[in-house]
């Protein structure tokens, strides 16, 4: 596989694999949809086998395209090694595209991608943020380029994980709170206060209540809200309690602004996650930032 139009059907075939859909990666690549079908066929006469499987409008690696994707994607990432070594360094540039949840945008993430933006100020950053299930979704469908999420530890076959470690969550308040200070406070006494939480369908508010279903409890919160930077801000004022991850509450602890209460619940632990999807080539942007959040978090 030598020349040009070659390694250009290479990487029609793995942008086709990574979005199940022709018309979608000729429309990414800028080629016609009939050129894109042609560069396929040609790759097909070549190995003398399918590539896809054709189903109405479902696009589906076949055997013989699944066995030879991981191929594919070594000989893509080492002509851009090879890129890399011969030509004088250009500036990373291109788009990169981060699936996460709304909590790692407001704490986690700006410190990674202000330093990320300074060393790379050609690369375009967007943050899509989703329930875990929906990012799940964004990351098969091509949407995203890495996903970094909160959740129990998962594994899927198409995935790539990068890293996990694990988060944890505690109730919490204001430093002022009649709770402050106390030891072992019962469930009764906790779900007294007023309550603020993420929105149902978070990993942790998920798991926090069904350890109280359990034990007979229901959570009747004065306000669910996706963004914790304003259940953060109700605490500060001294208007209620929450459950949040560490790294939400964990300057404002540093601070003596919030407390982490001592409860009779369990510890409740999540794991961060990042991820990529196993068809997907890896940009010199993902693999700088990938780079970056190591340094980072790990």
């Amino acid at each position: 596989m030598g020349d040009l139009m070659e390694i250009r059907n290479l990487i029609t075939f793995v942008r086709i694999a990574e979005l199940r859909n022709f018309s979608k990666s000729a429309q990414q690549l800028g080629y016609s949809q009939s050129a894109v079908t042609m560069q396929i066929k040609q790759l097909e006469e070549e190995l003398h086998t399918p590539l896809f499987e054709r189903i109405g409008k479902q696009v589906k690696l076949t055997q013989a395209g699944e066995r030879l994707m991981p191929y594919a994607l070594e000989i893509l990432d080492a002509m851009r090694k090879a890129e890399t070594i011969t030509q004088e360094a250009e500036p990373i540039a291109g788009r990169l595209r981060i699936g996460t949840c709304e909590s790692y945008v407001t704490s986690v993430l700006p410190p990674i991608i202000m330093e990320f933006n300074e060393r790379y100020p050609s690369v375009e950053i967007s943050t899509h943020t989703a329930f875990v299930t929906d990012l799940f979704d964004m990351l098969r469908q091509n949407d995203v380029d890495l996903l970094y999420f909160l959740d129990q530890k998962i594994y899927f076959p198409e995935w790539v994980k990068i890293f996990e470690r694990p988060e944890k969550v505690y109730f919490t308040a204001s430093a002022g709170s009649s709770l402050a200070g106390k030891t072992r406070i019962s469930i009764e006494r906790l779900l007294k206060e007023p309550l603020y939480l993420t929105e149902k369908g978070i990993s942790y508010r998920f798991s926090m209540e069904q350890f109280l279903a359990a034990k007979g409890f229901s959570l009747h919160p004065v306000l669910e809200v996706g963004n914790t930077d304003v259940i953060t801000r109700f605490l500060l004022q001294n208007k209620g309690i929450s459950f949040l991850p560490e790294y939400v509450i964990r300057d404002y602890v540093k601070a003596g602004q919030l407390v982490i209460l001592d409860t009779e619940c369990p510890e409740f632990c999540m794991w961060s996650q990042l991820v990529y999807h196993r068809n997907k080539y890896v940009t010199p942007q993902m693999e700088r930032f990938i780079e970056q959040m190591k340094k980072y978090l790990s």
